[in-house]
């Protein structure tokens, strides 16, 4: 699990799983001697600013969005695209109970910055409840053809399912909630390990202002043992009664509490969140810093009366230095080297809300 953009979540974006970051022992690469050599290549790409690189990919997300989609478009709906691990949205003021089932296809699936699957579609199905402000959320993921370094043609697998309870109030221009997580993780392929299932409680707090700035801050009580905030700001732009464009900004911050480089090259999901030196390689340091930024850009479309399409593009990409080299430390091949920090994926979904 890595429990945030986690896609296109609850409504449109990706969800994540701290579990899921690291590549089965059994599926890992056998070490290649030249690895110091490649990663000396690589660090005329590192010395790139992680910021230049958010930039870059907002640039390229609207250029692809724009090309692929403003064709088709034709209304207007307020549907978001949310990192994953977002707080369940619903309506406070609602007298009747409400429901929305979403299902998403999303080119990979990354969350809080890490690469969940790679080379693969994801299926993402999401059923929401809402009733005066509180809120219960089912979310899955599906990948379509599991990742092996042993190129093994793995069956599709269900990799994890997340119940998320919240209750959310308006004070004004205040909205404030709270709310639980729970992640059951899956292996990363069939016969591989499970990793051990996270639990999170969270609180959020946002302004129904210019740019809707949102914090919200998590904190893991079962097993990885880390606080993880969220600070974003998002806005709509309503192209015609049906459409709208949405764009979305977000930085994380990660602490970890736990750190065992042992136990996290042991494999299994176990070892908690370590920092990462420059060679990739886990330390006994708890990582404590900005952690991965998030830029969103997606054009909710009112198709139907109760259902919306949403296409989507979005880029993760590290705030620092030191969240790359624990981004690809905990990346699918077990060379930090040929992992990637950033990542662009996209995809479409497909929501009914009633």
């Amino acid at each position: 699990m890595e429990p945030e953009s986690k896609g296109i979540k609850r409504t449109v974006e990706t969800r994540g799983n701290p579990g899921h970051n690291k590549a089965h022992p059994e599926s890992q690469d056998t070490k290649i001697p030249d690895r110091r050599e490649r990663i000396l290549q690589g660090e005329k790409e590192e010395k790139e600013k992680p910021i230049m690189k958010g930039f870059k990919c907002l640039f390229a997300a609207i250029i692809l969005l724009a090309s692929t989609t403003i064709p088709a478009m034709a209304g207007e709906v307020k549907t978001s695209a949310e990192p994953s691990g977002a707080p369940v949205t619903v309506q406070a003021a609602e007298d009747r109970p409400t429901f929305d089932f979403t299902a998403c296809a999303l080119s990979k699936y990354v969350w809080r910055g890490y690469e969940n699957t790679r080379n693969s579609i994801v299926i993402q199905p999401s059923m929401t409840a809402g009733y005066k402000g509180f809120g219960v959320n089912l979310w899955g993921n599906l990948d379509t053809k599991p990742y092996s370094t042993s190129n093994i043609n793995y069956s599709t697998t269900w990799t994890e399912t997340d119940l998320t309870l919240s209750y959310t109030k308006t004070f004004g221009l205040l909205n404030a909630g709270m709310g639980y997580i729970y992640y059951g993780l899956g292996a990363v392929n069939p016969g591989g390990t499970k990793p051990p299932d996270a639990q999170e409680i969270f609180v959020t707090v946002s302004l129904n202002t210019l740019l809707n700035p949102t914090l919200t801050v998590y904190d893991e009580i079962d097993h990885y043992h880390y606080y993880y905030a969220l600070l974003g700001i998002s806005h709509v732009f309503e192209l015609s009664k049906a459409v709208s464009l949405k764009l979305g900004a977000y930085a994380g911050y990660l602490k970890s509490n736990y750190a065992d480089a042992a136990l996290f090259n042991a494999g299994g999901g176990y070892g908690g969140y370590p920092k990462f030196n420059d060679s990739g390689q886990a330390t006994n340091d708890k990582f404590d810093g900005l952690h991965d930024g998030l830029i969103t850009v997606s054009l909710p479309i009112a198709a139907a009366k109760h259902m919306t399409v949403t296409p989507m593009i979005a880029c993760s990409f590290p705030l620092t230095s030191d969240a790359g080299n624990e981004i690809k430390g905990r990346g699918k091949k077990a060379d930090p080297a040929d992992n990637g920090s950033s990542f662009l994926y996209g995809g479409v979904g497909f929501t009914f809300a009633f």
